[in-house]
């Protein structure tokens, strides 16, 4: 059970940006997030968008730093994947919420 964070490499709104999931639910993951400060806003359907700026503050945490790819293999492995235009899963898996 980990939590990892790719780097700040997507551009948006003026900002570079990382992305943060869980290997294990989203209980998991809300609660890291909310450890490191970031708003319930930032979530994002399966993971959450941080601001370079924070990027630091997530790895300092504990969160492992993996590449995009890797990170989406992780999220996909664990079954906590939710694309866009698709329904969340019917059945939660440990914790998603």
């Amino acid at each position: 059970m980990a939590i990892y964070i790719d780097p700040p490499t997507w551009p948006g709104h003026g900002r570079m940006w990382s992305h943060l999931v869980s290997d294990h639910s989203f209980d998991e993951l809300h609660a890291f997030a909310a450890g490191i400060g970031a708003p319930r806003r930032a979530f994002e359907r399966d993971h959450y968008d941080l601001p370079s700026e924070r990027y630091g503050d997530a790895v300092r945490a504990g969160a492992v730093e993996v590449g995009s790819k890797e990170l989406l293999r992780r999220l996909t492995a664990a079954g906590l994947r939710r694309p866009k235009h698709r329904p969340a899963p019917r059945t939660a898996r440990r914790g998603a919420s």
